[in-house]
């Protein structure tokens, strides 16, 4: 899938929105991608999963045994990977406020685990996701998401691949542009600000 298309399939579920955002980082932005809304539509989901799962290396998506990832953004998306891939899918939630496995998810201990992700900004919820998985007795060998923000600048410890690759401005609160100064902002995401 080429980055016009992806953006296609944002464009036609109305999931490319244009405004000033809260962002799960607690930054601002003038664009924000809804992947709720991209994936509300389970056939084009399971196309934009299959090919993020394109994206990865045979030889990595060969060792991958569970797909893990961080409630609430991550549910679907990892659904699906874990569908493309033939492997069972779990989630870490955040009940007081630091992610953990629960609802009897397992993982063995040393068990391969891709971390997928919907939306990439700074990396924080990954490296967060990553670090509850590894408690639970997951290896984490990569990481993936629908969407990468930080256009490659986000580091979150592991190989890292995402489907679109996106260099979307985001400003601290204190230090927007006059452009964004002038609208009021909406927080769309599934986290309180920061």
């Amino acid at each position: 899938m080429t980055e016009d298309e992806v953006l296609a399939e944002f464009r036609a579920a109305d999931a490319l929105l244009e405004g000033h955002f809260i962002l799960s980082s607690g930054l601002r932005s003038p664009r924000y991608l809804q992947c709720a809304r991209v994936l509300m539509d389970p056939r084009r989901g399971a196309r934009l999963c299959e090919a993020l799962a394109a994206r990865i290396p045979a030889e990595l998506r060969e060792q991958v045994t569970a797909v893990v990832s961080p409630a609430m953004g991550g549910v679907i998306a990892g659904h699906e990977m874990a569908r493309a891939l033939g492997v069972e899918a779990m989630f870490v939630e955040r009940p007081t406020g630091t992610f953990e496995l629960r609802r009897g998810f397992r993982l063995e201990p040393g068990q391969n685990v891709l971390m997928v992700e919907d939306v990439v900004t700074t990396g924080l919820s990954s490296r967060e996701a990553i670090k509850a998985i590894e408690a639970a007795g997951g290896r984490v060998i990569a990481g993936a998401a629908l969407v990468d923000r930080s256009n490659g600048a986000a580091d979150i410890g592991v190989p890292f691949f995402p489907l679109i690759r996106l260099d979307v401005p985001s400003y601290e609160a204190d230090a927007l542009p006059p452009e964004l100064q002038a609208i009021p902002p909406i927080k769309p995401g599934s986290r309180a600000a920061a």
